[in-house]
């Protein structure tokens, strides 16, 4: 999979929506959590992949919240309240506010590590 961060980058210098640095930190996060995480825009926000899995995408059609959508079938087995949704493959993490965000962000970074542990077996 080819990473589009140009295109996510000229993604995130038009968005409007009041989660945008919510969604910038989590972003950098995302990146900073393996150099192999790959991003593009998909389903109209930043989406993320390792070696052509897909783990996480925004979604921005909630405001003012926005939530990340875990898409790895292996979310799924992670116990913990933060992620919600009762789906046979995914799992949604929501973001109140900025605080809640930085918050979050340790977590996004076990779940995307367990996710990358999973997809390297």
């Amino acid at each position: 999979m080819i990473n589009r961060t140009a295109d996510v980058d000229a993604f995130m210098a038009t968005l409007e929506h009041p989660f945008k640095d919510g969604v910038e930190l989590i972003r950098a996060g995302i990146k900073a959590s393996n150099a192999e995480i790959v991003e593009q825009v998909k389903w109209k926000a930043p989406s993320f992949s390792y070696r052509g899995h897909y783990l996480t995408t925004f979604n921005l059609f909630s405001r003012p919240r926005v939530f990340l959508v875990f898409h790895h079938a292996h979310v799924v087995t992670i116990d913990d309240a933060r992620l919600e949704g009762d789906y046979p493959t995914r799992r949604l993490l929501f973001f109140d506010d900025l605080a809640d965000a930085e918050a979050k962000k340790p977590f996004v970074r076990d779940v995307l590590t367990e996710l990358i542990r999973v997809s390297d077996n």
